[in-house]
């Protein structure tokens, strides 16, 4: 089977329902995207798939055959989302940011000037065991804000 992550194409020899997140992790040592309930609950497993975030932990990797897939680790560090986590410094464990991070870019790459409750329903589902939930809806704020400065689409 082939699967196309973060721009790279692998050849995976896997069983066909065996869950993105553990391809991810286990044969392609993407160990950035987290397991947190395996039931779709947290959102620490997300990741992009053609562009819309998904819980890795619910699809199989036959679901996602030679379909774009964005893990954290394709995500460049210089992206406003990522700039706006470190400027505010989000995170405090971090072991729920990279989904995070995810669900944000997903959200931003749909509305470039989302309102606080846009915000809290998109990343509604994503949960942080340290509560910085005040942290991360600042950083959206300001990763849209460095968004429409910049133009970026």
């Amino acid at each position: 089977m082939e699967i196309i992550v973060n721009g790279k194409l692998y050849k995976v020899d896997v069983e066909k329902d065996k869950k993105l997140l553990w391809v991810l992790r286990e044969d392609l040592k993407l160990t950035g995207t987290k397991y947190g309930c395996g039931k779709s609950l947290c959102g620490f497993c997300t990741v992009l798939v053609d562009g819309v975030a998904v819980r890795s932990c619910q699809i199989t990797v036959s679901q996602v055959e030679n379909k774009p897939i964005i893990t954290i680790e394709g995500i460049p560090q210089e992206h406003h989302v990522k700039k706006a986590w470190i400027e505010l410094d989000v995170p405090q464990c971090g072991y729920c940011q990279a989904g995070q991070i995810m669900q944000a870019v997903y959200l931003l790459s749909q509305n470039k000037n989302p309102t606080t409750d846009d915000i809290i329903s998109s990343m509604y589902g994503n949960l942080c065991r340290c509560g910085t939930y005040q942290r991360i809806l600042k950083a959206i704020k300001l990763a849209s804000k460095y968004m429409r400065e910049n133009n970026d689409k």
